[in-house]
């Protein structure tokens, strides 16, 4: 079992779930992770039954660290609802992940205007 990806759908169930309305389409994306890092259905299902405290993330790769942010940024859109628990959620995250907290203001407002590739420069330029 590769815990850098149990950490992230650990972290993602903890988020979909901090609205307290755990959508579909965030569902389907934490799935689709798991498929794509052949990690179980099974596995993913105890996690959502149960989630596991979130520990520190600091021995993460930067590359790592950028992943999950974005992979969070992308789950908190994906039901195309914003709620103040989800983002209050993505900034204690990228806390952990040493980011600065403010980081998720930018990554939310520049979401969907910049690729990727550009988001990830500007951030590490500016809020790690």
């Amino acid at each position: 079992m590769d815990i850098v990806t149990k950490k992230q759908l650990n972290i993602l169930i903890q988020l979909a779930e901090a609205d307290k309305h755990f959508a579909r389409a965030e569902r389907e994306m934490i799935f689709k992770i798991a498929k794509e890092r052949n990690f179980s259905e099974q596995d993913v299902n105890a996690l959502i039954k149960s989630p596991e405290p979130i520990d520190t993330l600091g021995a993460l790769s930067y590359d790592q660290k950028f992943e999950y942010l974005s992979a969070c940024i992308e789950l908190i859109h994906i039901d195309n609802k914003l709620f103040e628990s989800e983002l209050i959620f993505c900034k204690s995250i990228a806390i952990k992940l040493g980011f600065k907290k403010n980081v998720v203001d930018y990554f939310v407002e520049n979401f969907s205007k910049k690729p990727l590739v550009e988001l990830k420069s500007e951030v590490l330029a500016k809020y790690l």
